[in-house]
């Protein structure tokens, strides 16, 4: 008598024990249950274990009674679902579509959010394939400005070009009910990223430091009126950095190191550099500000690479110009693409991170451009932002798990 091949499904729940999995799968072992498929998730010490096996109709009862049993002696929920050879068959057939991770960000992350998201994946026909949380567990008292929780999703499904656009604006514009949401398509670049390269001004530090030179040289609202309107986009930057550069004619260079030493410093900076470093990332600031700060961020922080602009002095004061090619951004996308190069990676395993419009050439040819609490059409441009948190937000974006990075 020829036995058939059986499909089956089973589901195990309850309260995780050591040893589980090794007991139910030594069961399936002295049957030679061939098992196709198996996922384990752990919340707040409840087990869920799924696990498709294959077997023949001579064994599967067998299984089943063990499996029972030993379910019943672990004080656990089984349950078995046969599945057809023509059901399994459209699941592998659904194992070509591309898999895109889709990361939730925020100070918290609600239901509302997680129905945002979750309802753009469903009206694009992909599947949720596995939901993990990459923070900590959420203290029921926290205090507002350290406050992050991240969780990420692993979808499947097939995209065109349009759709996929259509979707990232629409997650791009969940930051104004407080969530960030990166998406990216989960190929080999996404987990072998290398160089990270930082716009200095407004992203590294809380400031733009032309603007604190302005202050001391008694020209600060001429000066903030231009780095705006740079910043905007409205005119060119290298004819802003010019007239702001002439105003600071005759400003003594001692007021630098004080304004280094005060520098307000982003949330999040030092535990991001601290674990980038740890796990062999190499840094670079790109900046259209000066090599001063640049530097002294260097010295303190630990980057490796610093380019940015340098000002011309004679006998202690600023001449009012510069030394040297400017920064601007079309100048940070060539050195983000030199880096590479000299770092002998693809330009796919780079990050950019920066919030201004002269930082969007070198975030649109990044592997992983970020708008970090960017100006509006630096943030319509992009393809991912972080406006809800901190720096160390980058590290989930890359898909950094904090139960790993802080061990």
């Amino acid at each position: 008598m020829q036995n058939n091949v059986e499909i089956i499904q089973i589901n195990i729940s309850g309260e995780d024990k050591p040893g589980m999995t090794s007991s139910l799968t030594e069961i399936l072992a002295r049957y030679d249950a061939f098992i196709l498929d198996i996922g384990q998730a752990n919340i707040h010490q409840s087990l869920t274990l799924g696990i498709l096996i294959k077997t023949t109709s001579d064994k599967s009862g067998s299984i089943m009674k063990e499996l029972l049993f030993k379910a019943s002696e672990l004080g656990v929920m089984i349950r078995f679902t046969p599945i057809t050879e023509e059901r399994y068959e459209d699941w592998v057939g659904r194992q070509g579509k591309n898999r895109y991770i889709i990361t939730l960000l925020g100070r918290t992350v609600t239901a509302r959010h997680i129905a945002e998201v979750t309802k753009v994946v469903a009206e694009h026909g992909l599947n949720i394939d596995a939901i993990k949380r990459l923070t900590g567990r959420m203290p029921l008292c926290e205090d507002d400005r350290a406050a992050k929780s991240c969780i990420e999703l692993s979808v499947r499904g097939s995209l065109s070009d349009e759709e996929r656009s259509t979707m990232q604006a629409g997650f791009m514009n969940l930051s104004d009910i407080g969530l960030d949401v990166s998406f990216q398509k989960d190929d080999i670049y996404r987990r072998s990223r290398r160089l990270i390269c930082f716009d200095m001004d407004s992203t590294l530090i809380e400031t733009e430091v032309i603007d604190e030179l302005a202050e001391r040289a008694g020209v600060g609202d001429e000066v903030r009126a231009i780095t705006a309107s740079a910043m905007r986009g409205e005119i060119d930057f290298r004819e802003s950095f010019s007239r702001r550069v002439a105003l600071l004619k005759g400003l003594d260079v001692s007021v630098m190191d004080e304004i280094a030493r005060n520098l307000p410093i982003t949330e999040g900076l030092e535990r991001m550099m601290t674990i980038l470093k740890r796990v062999g990332y190499k840094t670079a600031i790109l900046s259209g500000g000066f090599t001063y700060f640049g530097n002294y961020l260097r010295q303190k922080y630990g980057f490796d690479y610093v380019y940015a602009n340098e000002l011309e002095i004679e006998n202690g004061h600023l001449t009012g110009r510069y030394v040297g090619e400017v920064v601007d951004g079309r100048r940070k996308a060539e050195l983000l693409r030199l880096l590479c190069q000299f770092e002998e990676i693809n330009i796919a395993q780079s990050v950019a991170v920066g919030d201004g419009a002269n930082d969007l050439p070198m975030l649109n040819l990044a592997g992983l451009g970020i708008a970090f609490h960017a100006k509006p059409k630096v943030k319509a441009t992009a393809r991912q932002s972080i406006s809800t948190i901190g720096l160390d937000g980058i590290l989930y974006f890359l898909g950094l798990k904090d139960s790993r990075i802080e061990a």
